[in-house]
């Protein structure tokens, strides 16, 4: 943005200084013949007065060029830092800690059926994913470095799966609940899976108490 507001602003500061130079080049040229051969000296001080007042524009340009340039600019890199998310503070257990896994707690009191909870940890496994992308990058390295272990377990109500999810926030563990559009088997707007990401010791704080699904 910065990069083509600079563009813009010296091409419009060059049609100026053209401009002004052509204006005052015709005027000076257009001056009446005097008495006693002095039309060369006039036509001469007119174009030097021109060429002159045509520099001051062009300068007063140039600077207005890079004035709002480097505005542009500094907003452009504002903007940036604005939109640069937090990261999370799970970030700085990844500089200590080496075992990561990501556990995928599933309701069970929703009997879906195998296909449909396939599909259901994949929504919580790439939604939390993404979640972590930018605002979370080293624990993410972390856990591919430990082979993207994953593990699923059960869960008896959705009731449950809120609470779980609370203890994992109060622990500084990321999660993603996938909630279910409706279009086969279950309720619309179901909670069907929760993903939790972290420290293979942390996680086990949230979800130890869990069987395997």
């Amino acid at each position: 943005m910065g990069s083509s507001v600079s563009l813009l602003a010296v091409s419009a500061t060059l049609l100026i200084g053209a401009g002004c130079f052509a204006l005052g080049y015709l005027l000076a040229s257009a001056s009446p013949p005097s008495p006693g051969g002095d039309h060369n000296k006039r036509r001469k001080t007119a174009g030097l007065r021109f060429l002159s007042w045509a520099q001051t524009v062009v300068s007063k340009a140039s600077a207005t060029a890079v004035a709002a340039a480097a505005a542009a600019e500094t907003g452009d890199t504002e903007r940036t830092r604005q939109k640069k998310p937090a990261l999370l503070e799970i970030e700085n257990l990844a500089d200590i800690l080496e075992d990561f896994k990501m556990v995928l707690v599933v309701r069970n009191d929703l009997k879906m059926g195998k296909g449909k909870i396939a599909a259901q940890c994949s929504h919580a496994t790439l939604g939390l994913y993404k979640k972590l992308l930018h605002r979370a990058p080293k624990s993410l390295s972390r856990w591919e470095m430990c082979g993207q272990v994953k593990v699923a377990l059960k869960i008896e109500s959705e009731e449950d799966l809120l609470v779980l999810q609370e203890r994992a926030k109060s622990l500084k563990l990321p999660t993603h609940v996938t909630i279910d559009a409706g279009r086969t088997q279950i309720a619309p707007n179901s909670r069907t899976v929760m993903a939790i990401l972290g420290p293979a010791d942390v996680v086990d704080d949230v979800t130890g108490g869990l069987k395997l699904l």
